[in-house]
């Protein structure tokens, strides 16, 4: 290798992003316990700042929902590193990610070695992961993907209250889902199968932690109206 064709080093922000996304999964991650070393190594290299709108790229790893759209957050990095560890999500496993903004989860996802659906519907999100590298595909979110069902793992980026039946069929019959579920204005993050509970499709497994991320729309259950005399 001769001196022109050597790398060049990183500028001083680059390298201050490098010591945020290693001081996220030291601080933020590993401090909470995961330990699934594809998830860790994939959250050490993929660069959250890409998958973001420019204006927040300062806050990429910060430990905080982020507001990326117009009723639209990202999970907390750790929220999001639970989820994946919790499913155990594996190599094998094919995964659609529901609500993939920016493509950032899709894109941790991809460098654990499983291989990945995306599908977004707002056009600014799905700029920023198409600049980003990571393929996503334009659709409704509560329609999924079927194209490429079925889907060992499904991971909702945001918090729902049901899974509608079009997603439902997508999954795998040995499939599991990942989610912040919400109930009563509270949001649980689980992973698990999904179960029928009454007319709509929840995750039938205990919750692992509480969490307070923001609704992904499309996902709440029908309201009942109660009509006064």
């Amino acid at each position: 290798m001769t001196v022109a064709d050597a790398p060049l080093p990183p500028t001083i922000a680059e390298a201050a992003l490098r010591r945020g996304r290693q001081t996220m999964v030291d601080s933020q991650l590993k401090t909470v316990g995961v330990i699934h070393e594809a998830v860790l190594a994939a959250m050490a290299t993929v660069p959250r700042e890409q998958h973001l709108p420019a204006v927040l790229a300062p806050l990429a790893y910060s430990d905080a929902e982020l507001a990326v759209a117009p009723r639209r957050w990202l999970l907390e990095p750790m929220v999001l590193a639970l989820l994946l560890q919790t499913a155990q999500l594996t190599r094998q496993d094919r995964v659609l990610v529901v609500g993939a903004a920016g493509g950032y989860s899709a894109a941790v996802i991809a460098h654990a070695g499983a291989r990945v659906d995306a599908v977004e519907d707002d056009v600014d999100l799905l700029a920023i992961a198409a600049a980003a590298g990571q393929p996503v595909h334009q659709g409704p979110l509560d329609a999924g993907w079927a194209a490429g069902a079925p889907y060992d793992l499904i991971l909702f980026e945001g918090a729902i209250e049901v899974v509608p039946d079009a997603i439902a069929v997508q999954l795998a019959p040995a499939g599991r889902v990942a989610a912040v579920v919400r109930d009563a204005g509270v949001g649980r993050a689980m992973a698990g199968p999904l179960v029928r509970d009454g007319e709509f499709w929840t995750i039938g497994s205990l919750p692992f932690l509480e969490v307070a991320a923001r609704p992904l729309p499309g996902f709440a259950r029908p309201r009942e109206f109660a009509f006064q005399s």
